[in-house]
């Protein structure tokens, strides 16, 4: 007994200390979306060339992720994780110093490699540390550290630009990455466990399983599916008549929101992930069609941005925990391979959803851009439920 209480309370520090990391990396990753007018005004560009802070970011983690997790396997994993968290301070401090948006945009790719190999290793760390039937929480725990950025970091962000600037932001980002980077060092074990070296081709293998990839696809579509509408919300919030101070507590409602869906999410994944995922696909869909109707209105659209946020993440442990459990019961080598091609997935979800946001934008205004929300949710939903009847 005593045993299994030791082991439960280093695996709750170890993710802890994983969720720390996550919570400096998500503030990163969507403070975009809160400073983006004042980068427009900043640079002197239009709000669809700012969006690429937002995609940009993203196609560095869909390359990264798989790329450096491959090139890093033998590195010891806490070794790897300070690596990662020096990265990450550099890309901010080069993206908070940019003289130009170019420049800028270096910083941001930078930062996203070491997002999209920390949230690779630190998935099949956290799943690994804790027993069977808690997996799909543990990495739910360990995604926290994103969901709580959501909540209070990128508010905190978006306040601390408006009232200083967003350059002032992205240096408290780097700082917060410099406390991440400490408690790695104080918090993760030096005997994480050291993933098996998988063998070579381990892209090639996974992609020969359909259900792997079909899983990718629906990873991609489902997550990918509110970022036509995220992307761009401190604009539609402008738009509906909100305040720059109201906006800030917007956010942070919406981030709670997030909070909130996530962990649930976690625990209705943990044994029948695509069970789960069905419906919270259908009732993301549903909602970016009521976007569709209600999004214009001051208060039916914000009720409709925080039913969005309650659903955004809900779905990321269930997509997770599916890729990690076909992959170890039919390529159990190339897990940690499949986690990381998985995180690459979201991102490309992600830029096809803000990509796809940003033409309804300029094509046929702000509140059109749930139309590629809709389309993206419903090709995840059909997917996933061919999946759950098939045999592949």
């Amino acid at each position: 007994m005593e045993n299994t209480v030791v082991k439960t309370t280093r695996a709750s520090w170890t993710l802890l200390a994983l969720a720390l990391s996550a919570f400096a990396i998500g503030m990163t990753e969507f403070i975009s979306v809160g400073v983006m007018p004042l980068i427009v005004k900043s640079f002197g560009i239009n709000l669809e060339t700012a969006g690429l802070t937002v995609s940009i970011y993203a196609a560095g983690i869909t390359v990264g992720a798989p790329l450096l997790t491959s090139i890093t396997a033998k590195i010891a994993r806490k070794k790897l994780l300070l690596m990662v968290m020096v990265t990450f301070i550099i890309g901010n401090l080069l993206t908070a110093v940019a003289p130009t948006f170019v420049i800028l945009l270096v910083g941001r790719v930078i930062a996203a490699f070491a997002h999209g190999l920390f949230m690779a290793v630190a998935t099949v760390i956290a799943a690994s540390v804790v027993e069977e039937n808690r997996r799909a929480s543990a990495i739910a725990m360990m995604f926290t550290g994103l969901t709580v950025a959501t909540v209070t970091g990128v508010p905190l962000g978006t306040f601390i630009a408006q009232h200083a600037s967003w350059r002032v932001a992205f240096t408290v980002i780097a700082a917060l990455g410099i406390l991440a980077l400490i408690g790695n060092a104080i918090l993760v074990p030096n005997n994480l466990p050291q993933p098996v070296a998988g063998k070579k081709g381990a892209i090639g293998r996974l992609i020969r399983e359909p259900q792997i990839v079909i899983g990718f696809i629906i990873t991609g579509l489902g997550y990918g599916a509110s970022f036509p509408v995220y992307t761009y919300m401190s604009a539609i919030l402008i738009q509906q008549g909100w305040s720059a101070s109201a906006s800030v507590v917007i956010l942070l409602v919406y981030g709670l929101a997030v909070a909130i869906g996530n962990t649930l999410g976690g625990r209705f994944a943990n044994h029948r992930p695509l069970t789960a995922l069905t419906w919270m696909f259908a009732s993301l869909t549903g909602i970016m069609i009521l976007m569709l109707i209600g999004l214009s209105n001051q208060i039916v659209g914000l009720i409709l941005i925080f039913a969005m946020g309650f659903l955004a993440f809900m779905n990321v442990p269930g997509l997770q925990l599916f890729t990690m459990q076909v992959a170890e019961s039919r390529l159990p080598d190339d897990t940690q391979i499949a986690s990381a091609l998985n995180i690459a997935a979201f991102n490309v979800g992600i830029m096809i959803g803000s990509f796809g946001g940003g033409q309804l934008l300029t094509h046929l205004g702000l509140f059109k851009t749930p139309i590629a929300g809709i389309i993206m949710g419903a090709a995840a939903l059909i997917l996933t439920l061919w999946l759950r009847r098939s045999k592949v």
